[in-house]
């Protein structure tokens, strides 16, 4: 059975696993989509992940049909009593398509105001139990990249009290019940802490991440979090865009992939990062896992893992996944899987 615990102090128990939807609306229409969200609810998953800007690669004529698919099964199951929904709006960027004026998107008040407006519209709910910052206003490295992917001299970042304090008035009004953070740095959480410490906002429940077997930077400070401030990790891309499972090696593309169909899979391209997989994958051999199973194990089984979020392009896909729940990393299990990072470290931050 999948387990359920504490969203940060929310009060509210997440499933240990967590559905990602970012293909419904490109990889998986909407049918598809009702019925992995049917899949599941069944299985006992109660948490669902969206963003604003889905599905992905984000595009103008795409942006929004993640959100949808999932208010039209809202609205089809009358189950809105059974999910704890989460969404986010975009940090900072030039995607314009994602305001009604063409501007370019921030982390104040008026940004923040249309994008929740606009994600209730789509989802057909009235609240989001969770929203999270999708990446921070100010300048930080982002999705792999090495160096700070946004200009100090575009434009004065936003203040985080700024934000937060925006974040407050929707929690006044009932519109989101808690708040969250993604691709966040120690320094950033740190920052929102302090900032909630002295009353200006609700304090974060959740970092949403990037952690799997080949980029475990997550441990190196933002893990300690989860024991002493009670903010856990939303952890994404728990197979690396699906390249642990192997299906890339030595310059494979099969067919219907992501990697095969966008081209988007750099972060998992760098040097050392195919020794590392192939350490992997013959570790489950030698273990009588499938690489999945390793995979997903090992990010749900994490302590400061609040859930794993999944995400599959087929009901099998996600069978599959669902299955690796209950399985136990054991102590051996975890000094071989660390004898391989000592060797191969974080080959895909």
């Amino acid at each position: 059975m999948i387990a359920y615990r504490p969203l940060g102090d929310s009060g509210l128990a997440v499933s240990s696993i967590c559905l990602g939807t970012m293909t419904f609306g490109q990889q998986n229409t909407e049918a598809e989509g009702h019925a992995q969200l049917d899949l599941a609810l069944d299985a006992g998953i109660n948490f669902i992940d969206t963003a604003e800007m889905y599905s992905i690669p984000p595009r103008a004529e795409t942006q929004g049909s993640t959100e949808r698919i999932i208010g039209t099964w809202l609205k089809a199951r009358g189950n809105r009593d059974k999910v704890i929904l989460a969404t986010k709006v975009a940090g900072r960027s030039t995607q314009t398509w994602l305001r009604a004026d063409g501007s370019n998107p921030r982390l104040d008040a008026r940004n923040i105001n249309e994008a929740i407006d606009a994600s209730l519209r789509r989802l057909q709910t009235d609240y989001v139990d969770l929203y999270q910052l999708h990446w921070p206003d100010r300048a930080v490295p982002l999705f792999g990249s090495p160096t700070a992917t946004r200009s100090e001299n575009d434009a004065p970042e936003v203040p985080i009290e700024e934000t937060l304090a925006a974040l407050a008035d929707l929690v006044k009004a009932g519109k989101v019940r808690h708040i969250g953070l993604s691709n966040e740095t120690a320094w950033g959480l740190h920052r929102f802490l302090m900032a909630a410490q002295k009353g200006i906002g609700p304090r974060v429940v959740s970092v949403q991440n990037a952690y799997n077997l080949l980029n475990r930077t997550y441990e190196e400070g933002l893990a300690e979090f989860a024991t002493r401030e009670q903010v856990g990790l939303l952890a994404y891309s728990p197979l690396a865009q699906g390249y642990l499972t192997g299906k890339y090696l030595n310059g494979a593309r099969p067919a219907g992939a992501r990697t095969t169909l966008f081209n988007r899979g750099q972060r998992y391209e760098k040097p050392g990062t195919e020794e590392a997989i192939k350490a992997y994958l013959a570790l489950a051999a030698e273990l009588g896992l499938s690489p999945v199973q390793l995979a997903q194990a090992w990010v749900t089984s994490r302590p400061f893992v609040t859930s794993n979020i999944i995400g599959a392009t087929s009901v099998a896909q996600l069978q599959e996944t669902l299955a690796t729940a209950t399985l136990a990393i054991t102590p051996e299990i975890e000094a071989k899987v660390n004898a391989v990072f000592q060797l191969h470290g974080n080959p895909a931050p």
